[in-house]
């Protein structure tokens, strides 16, 4: 018998009746599929098999997170790590497959830990304009008693062509502002509240306000290298419009799928592992009824524990 979850354990679970229901959801192309058929739909499947059944030029923005180049067990899947050009001829296949898919406006994001990132940014150069590289801050981790202890992730930005979308406004951060400064005794770039001095500044490159999920947040799984929601959130708001399409190949337990529909984007996921599909429409069908993404409120990116508010109230509503 399975160990009783604590009550504050918020760790995504499924009951047996619950794992067959969303089961017998699943689908897996065997055809040429129409842009309605790809939209808002998670394939189970590989996705070298399943990404050629999609229709062309209809992704606005692709969030590519395959395995990185380390041993990992996917429930049941194991990926082995390989010589660095291997994994990076991987890379390689991924994207040649994938490009078609994608708008000539559209934007890529690929995720990789500092093994893999050298690979990551080779290929990504063959057939995308790489624009930036993001680090993001991963405080979880194990200590290293002759090595840097690992704390960090990158993501290269990349996009297909000079005319994409990209809204720097919808992903300033809010900060505490620690020294005010005033100008002829008023706030200059900063406003005071009954909560705290704030200032809302651009994002940059490092990401330091991200919280790995973890047993009492809702989003969180028992999937080995979940993203946070707050994550993704930045990558569809910063470069997918309203209603735009969201690729994601290597969907895992869905966090892309759900942001995107929180955030009122289209999205279109493929998984191979049939458990982790299951839990990706679970968490899709939970965030119909909470649309909340934690450290996002009000349109408004907060700071790592510092949203004093705690509104939870979405910047923009799930489509209908």
């Amino acid at each position: 018998m399975p160990a009783q979850k604590s009550e504050r354990n918020r760790t995504l679970s499924l009951s047996g009746g619950e794992k067959q229901r969303l089961r017998s959801l699943l689908r897996t192309p065997d055809r040429p599929l129409a842009e309605e058929e790809v939209s808002d739909r998670v394939f189970c499947g590989d996705m070298f098999t399943v990404a050629g059944f999609l229709p062309e030029r209809s992704a606005d923005l692709l969030i590519l997170d395959p395995p990185y180049n380390l041993a990992k067990d996917f429930n049941g899947w194991k990926f082995s790590r390989v010589a660095d050009e291997e994994y990076r001829e991987y890379i390689d296949r991924c994207l040649r497959l994938l490009l078609r898919v994608l708008k000539p406006e559209a934007s890529v994001y690929l995720c990789g830990d500092w093994r893999c990132s050298a690979a990551l940014y080779s290929a990504a150069g063959k057939y995308l304009k790489v624009r930036n590289r993001i680090s993001w801050q991963r405080e979880k981790g194990r200590g290293a008693r002759k090595n840097w202890k690992n704390c960090t992730e990158d993501i290269w930005f990349a996009t297909l062509g000079n005319d994409y979308y990209f809204n720097p406004d919808a992903v300033k951060i809010r900060r505490k502002v620690i020294a005010p400064y005033k100008l002829e005794g008023k706030p200059k770039d900063w406003e005071e509240t009954g909560k705290g001095n704030f200032r809302m500044t651009c994002a940059s490159n490092f990401w330091d306000d991200i919280t790995i999920p973890f047993w009492s947040m809702p989003e969180n799984t028992a999937h080995p290298t979940q993203k946070p929601e707050k994550l993704i959130a930045k990558l569809i708001l910063a470069s997918c419009p309203e209603n735009g399409l969201v690729l994601d190949p290597f969907l895992g337990s869905g966090t892309s799928a759900v942001v995107a529909a929180k955030l009122g984007r289209r999205y279109c996921g493929i998984e191979l592992n049939a458990e982790y599909c299951c839990w990706a429409l679970k968490r899709l069908e939970s965030a119909k009824e909470s649309p909340r993404i934690q450290g996002y409120a009000d349109g408004v990116f907060w700071e790592r524990n510092s949203d004093p508010g705690n509104s939870g109230v979405p910047a923009r509503r799930s489509r209908p």
